[in-house]
């Protein structure tokens, strides 16, 4: 028999390759204040329409009046298609502008420090004036195996670079690096 030749599909881009967000993270911190953290919960299901969950001190810190179990906070993490709808919303609170600084490998991190600088949202006389922390997590595919029982090891040429997620958001969100 002969043997023929596979055609070769269009060439693209590898779809391994591919850089997806895996998830939003909005986080308010409170520091032991239990009336700010009532606040803290109410405006984070405000904004991302989905029920908070507190976060705990694990280490006991005197100075600050920090003991192990202390209501610190609360945060939100959202996943698939709710995802892209925040981050607009998000980055139109800083201008759609990001510091080279804030981002890492594999991820993004900003600040807003004040929630009426998101559009579209409105004051909240039982809230006042708070800020809040965002951060952007991208995989690739494949990533999950890193979360499985036995721990294996992500090849260095399928790690995601700082620079491929500036251009990530450069090109999905029309951000500007500063």
């Amino acid at each position: 028999m002969r043997k023929m030749k596979k055609e070769n599909k269009i060439k693209g881009e590898n779809p391994m390759r591919k850089i997806k967000i895996a998830k939003v993270t909005l986080n308010m911190g409170c520091g032991g204040d239990q009336g700010k953290a009532v606040k803290a919960a109410k405006l984070l299901k405000l904004i991302a329409e989905q029920e908070p969950i507190p976060t705990f001190a694990t280490k006991r810190i005197p100075e600050f009046g920090v003991r192990p179990g202390l209501l610190m906070g609360y945060k939100v993490t959202l996943r698939g298609k709710k995802t892209e709808e925040i981050i607009k919303k998000l980055l139109g609170a800083k201008d759609n502008k990001l510091k080279r600084k804030q981002f890492n490998p594999s991820s993004v991190s900003f600040g807003i420090k004040e929630y009426i600088q998101i559009p579209g949202m409105q004051f909240q006389r039982d809230v006042g004036i708070m800020g809040l922390e965002c951060c952007i997590d991208f995989e690739r595919a494949g990533w999950s195996i890193t979360r499985k029982k036995k721990s294996r090891k992500i090849p260095k040429r399928h790690k995601i670079e700082k620079e491929e997620i500036m251009k990530f958001m450069e090109e999905n969100f029309n951000t500007t690096l500063i």
